[in-house]
């Protein structure tokens, strides 16, 4: 490239519905004059991404679960795509896209390498399992010339687990992925209309992947307790069955209003006097930053990265992660005080304001992809 040509970027995930947690992020890195290359899985998602002037993008199917033989087609597929692109800089997050993504890039000699990473899948795991996460968590940090976690207790994590020294990692401001979009998530927010919610019971919500990880068996046995104690609530689910089982809801006393996946989630929020995320693992939890951002109560556990998520008992309730008891107490709490609730809420909205909008959080982003492609030539 010429000295006129700008520098190019080549960010990737593993799914197309990974590509929502870019959201506004490619568009951004083009205004600030890079070449923006995106890499997914195909899917809507990302052929929508491909229309935005400034970005290019390149379908390349992944596995998200270990797969050896197709593991190593997608290597080379990503060798491919860098061998034709030449990128300055990689900028890969999600599990099998990061390891395919850095080792391609280091293997090729790409001098700038940046890890996204967004959680520990390995948190949750056991046995052969967990050693492999961790030998690949391992292997992609070390190829990488540098690892942006988004969270501090996600670092904290990764360097407890001994899966880098803590030169190798770096959190930029209170962390997040991607901020929050604070006008589209906003007390002003109008509530979309749900079939069989009683406008006279408290709801407690649930928003994201449903999936083991997110506690949502701890959240069924927390809202069975409520039921035994006589304290009326009614549970909305929202998100796409990810591996949960959704039997433990039926012993309760009212049945939860479940959802699936929704285009857009912002006008559920409103609906809620607490979001309730009782993850056992995060990176960083959109979900609860939206849910403040709107005003909203929060319950969540000191999971990895959800207890960055919160300032307890001034904008959220935290609880142990995998405690049943103390989630329907801090539940309780909320659904039996609106005021508490209303507190709470305003100053959740307050909190992300101030540390998360979106802008400032892409901002940080693209000044730190610029420093480390700076670094790389030198």
């Amino acid at each position: 490239m010429s000295a006129a040509d700008p520098a190019r970027i080549l960010i990737g995930v593993t799914a197309d519905v990974s590509v929502g947690l870019l959201s506004g992020l490619p568009q951004t890195l083009a205004a600030d004059g890079w070449d923006v290359h995106v890499l997914s899985s195909p899917g809507e998602r990302l052929d929508a991404l491909g229309e935005v002037p400034g970005v290019t993008v390149h379908p390349l199917p992944m596995a998200r679960e270990i797969d050896l033989r197709r593991d190593v087609r997608g290597l080379r597929e990503w060798m491919r795509v860098i061998r034709r692109i030449r990128p300055d800089v990689v900028f890969v997050g999600t599990p099998k896209a990061a390891l395919l993504g850095i080792t391609a890039a280091r293997l090729l000699g790409v001098r700038t390498r940046v890890y996204h990473l967004r959680g520990l899948r390995l948190e949750t795991a056991t046995g052969t399992l967990r050693r492999i996460l961790s030998a690949m968590e391992r292997l992609t940090i070390r190829l990488s010339t540098r690892t942006l976690a988004v969270s501090p207790s996600l670092r904290e994590r990764v360097l407890a687990l001994g899966l880098a020294p803590a030169s190798r990692v770096v959190v930029l401001g209170r962390g997040s992925s991607n901020g929050v979009d604070v006008g589209r998530f906003s007390p002003d927010t109008p509530p979309v209309d749900v079939d069989g919610l009683d406008p006279q019971v408290p709801v407690i919500g649930f928003v994201g992947r449903l999936n083991h990880d997110k506690g949502l068996e701890v959240l069924a046995d927390a809202c069975r307790l409520l039921d035994e104690e006589g304290v009326a609530h009614q549970l909305l689910v929202v998100g796409g069955v990810d591996g949960a089982e959704l039997t433990a809801f039926a012993r309760l006393r009212r049945a939860p209003i479940v959802l699936g996946a929704v285009a857009d989630t912002a006008g559920y929020y409103p609906l809620m006097r607490a979001l309730c995320l009782p993850t056992l693992r995060e990176g960083f939890p959109n979900v609860v930053l939206e849910a403040s951002a709107t005003g909203v109560a929060v319950v969540t556990t000191d999971a990895t990265g959800a207890v960055d998520s919160v300032i307890p008992e001034r904008t959220g309730l935290v609880v142990p992660a995998g405690d049943a008891a103390e989630l329907a107490v801090a539940l309780r709490r909320v659904v039996e005080n609106p005021d508490l609730a209303a507190r709470l809420g305003a100053a959740g909205r307050d909190f992300v304001v101030e540390g998360f909008r979106r802008e400032s959080v892409q901002s940080a982003v693209g000044a730190f992809l610029r420093g480390e492609h700076d670094r790389g030539r030198r």
